[in-house]
């Protein structure tokens, strides 16, 4: 059975216009929206920070929650402990200097920074704070934030709950450092116990 070239090409025509027509009477029917211009999206915009006086003045938002939940994280603390809350308002008051725990936060990270740089070469990241910190808060802290009231070794080995290097101070069980039974470091070399 032979098709005629005509009645095909005529019958495809048909079709396709059938189709184009069917897809316009759709798109008619659903209403068109007019197209808002797509403005770029901004950054949240916030605050520019008052009162730093040991942190980068160009610290962003996110930068400063990572390092103050690490220094709170550290001590066991919350926003409270250093900065100071109105109590008519109910608000914190970030820049007041009032607290003399907000001062001893900035007097000890500048000490850790000092250990860092002196000690193990700290260097500065892209913000300006302190790089992978070998000495932090965390070092001597370890969650309590007033460390007279943490339970630190007994010199000449009693082991306690905390200090550095864990249970039992450095070097191991009851802080026994090296073959002479030091604790910690606490005598000389040259000194026998």
């Amino acid at each position: 059975m032979r098709i005629n070239k005509k009645i095909l090409i005529t019958v495809c025509l048909l079709l396709g216009i059938i189709l184009l027509a069917s897809m316009t009477l759709i798109r008619q029917q659903t209403p068109v929206q007019p197209q808002q211009p797509q403005q770029p999206q901004q950054p949240q915009q916030f605050p520019k920070y008052v009162n730093l006086k040991v942190l980068p003045k160009k610290i962003t938002h996110e930068q400063l929650g990572v390092v103050m939940g690490h220094w709170a994280s550290a001590l066991g603390v919350r926003c409270n402990f250093c900065h100071y809350m109105n109590p008519d308002t109910r608000k914190m008051e970030y820049p007041n200097d009032s607290k003399p725990e907000k001062l001893m936060a900035r007097r000890m990270y500048l000490m850790a920074t000092k250990i860092n740089k002196k000690f193990f070469k700290g260097e500065k990241d892209s913000v300006g704070m302190a790089a992978l910190m070998k000495v932090n808060c965390y070092t001597c802290h370890h969650g309590v934030a007033k460390l007279d009231n943490a339970t630190w070794p007994k010199p000449g080995g009693q082991g306690g709950q905390r200090g550095p290097g864990g249970p039992g101070g450095p070097g191991g069980p009851g802080g026994q450092s090296g073959p002479q039974g030091t604790t910690g470091g606490s005598s000389s070399p040259d000194k026998k116990p």
